[in-house]
């Protein structure tokens, strides 16, 4: 006689962040504009220091984030790359400090000397070659290591937030616009899976050429693989009538466009009054305003002529209050200049000494690295569903 065990159901977890049965979150992917609002906001605080300390405090905030929360997707996997390209950054500012140097003052710690190349009149205050100080590589060395973060902190957004979905919450008139962001962004996201596609194939045909050797069996393949992913776009695209009109009429486009760039120039005179303390009154908040209310009633327009319908759209729940106002929050905080002296984000090199940590600052990017387990988990791989099992017990 024959036994059949039946399997246990497999179980399933929900899209929604609310806790299950043992208290713990259901995994689900947090909305994409959330991780962008959150690396914009840390690399705004970013640009307000120089200080070593602190810029390798975001690094370490990032490397964490990123750890916690990033999927399997394919371009969750590329923020090594953006750290290559950051020490490149910086490698690349030392180097060119180092050669086009502005010579050194007396209270300088020379290091080395580099052969020097006159240069003409024209081309005065910037010598090729001369003397080398310590507190000159040091300069540019900071300052390239902000970039760096700058840098990261967008590899970051690309790395935890899929940028196609992102392109789904934008209005009807920008359509074509976030199209064109969208590609742009997934490039980077896309050039590294293909260079690691390319890799696992040469390592699967014994492939052991190195340097320049390897070049043309790494290149080629990955220039082709890119142009067919474009072909395929351009294909999907078409199918689905990207480009199309719609019922919208020359004059209503004219419109939407003069709308549109006299906002966005008014936008521009109110960021350049706000920042000018010298402009006048009415290119601060008036102009501002004004090009706000124009790109609004731009978009207002432009947008009942692209009729869109979005599948099971991202919710914006808790969480994505809570990474975004986290990032938020760090910006402000640094900024704001309360609590410490601003200098402490500005160290000077002159006398060289060792930089000081800010504890406020310092807990406002900790406070950015919260981001990390106020972010729901993110959802695993789907599992394998178990097939019943025949058991043979025995015959009578």
């Amino acid at each position: 006689m024959s036994r059949t065990t039946p399997a246990a159901p497999a179980r399933t977890s929900t899209s929604g962040s609310a806790p299950d049965a043992g208290g713990r979150r259901l995994p689900r992917t947090l909305h994409p504009v959330a991780w962008w609002i959150w690396a914009l906001a840390l690399a705004t605080a970013v640009s307000r220091t120089n200080n070593p300390l602190l810029l390798l405090l975001v690094l370490a905030v990032l490397g964490y984030v990123i750890t916690l929360r990033r999927t399997e997707a394919p371009w969750a996997r590329g923020f090594v790359y953006y750290l290559y390209l950051a020490l490149t950054v910086v490698a690349i500012r030392v180097v060119f400090r180092a050669v086009f140097a502005t010579g050194i003052t007396p209270h300088d710690h020379f290091l080395f000397s580099l052969p020097h190349l006159p240069t003409p009149d024209w081309y005065a205050g910037i010598q090729i070659g001369g003397p080398v100080s310590l507190e000159a590589l040091l300069s540019a060395a900071t300052d390239g290591l902000r970039l760096a973060c700058m840098l990261c902190c967008v590899g970051a957004a690309n790395t935890l937030a899929n940028p196609k979905r992102a392109l789904r919450i934008l209005p009807g008139a920008l359509y074509e616009l976030g199209v064109a962001v969208t590609v742009s962004l997934s490039v980077a996201p896309q050039l590294v899976q293909s260079v690691q596609r390319v890799h696992r194939a040469r390592r699967l045909r014994a492939g052991r050429g190195k340097g320049l050797r390897a070049l043309r069996g790494i290149v080629v393949p990955v220039l082709e693989d890119a142009l067919e992913r474009s072909l395929r776009l351009a294909a999907a695209m078409d199918s689905r009538g990207y480009g199309r009109a719609g019922t919208a009429t020359r004059a209503s486009r004219r419109l939407t466009g003069a709308l549109m760039l006299l906002g966005m120039c008014g936008l521009c005179a109110g960021a350049y009054g706000l920042l000018d303390a010298t402009a006048p009154t009415l290119l601060g908040l008036p102009a501002l305003g004004a090009g706000t209310v124009l790109c609004v009633a731009g978009l207002r327009l432009g947008g009942r002529r692209i009729i869109r319908t979005t599948y099971r759209p991202d919710p914006w729940r808790l969480p994505e209050w809570a990474v975004a106002g986290c990032g938020v929050v760090c910006a402000v905080l640094l900024f704001g200049n309360a609590g410490f002296d601003a200098a402490a984000l500005n160290p000077s090199l002159y006398p060289l000494s060792w930089p000081t940590l800010p504890p406020v600052p310092a807990a406002a990017i900790l406070l950015a690295g919260a981001a990390g387990f106020l972010a729901p988990p993110p959802t695993p791989p789907a599992a394998r569903v178990p097939v019943p099992r025949t058991e043979e017990t025995g015959t009578t």
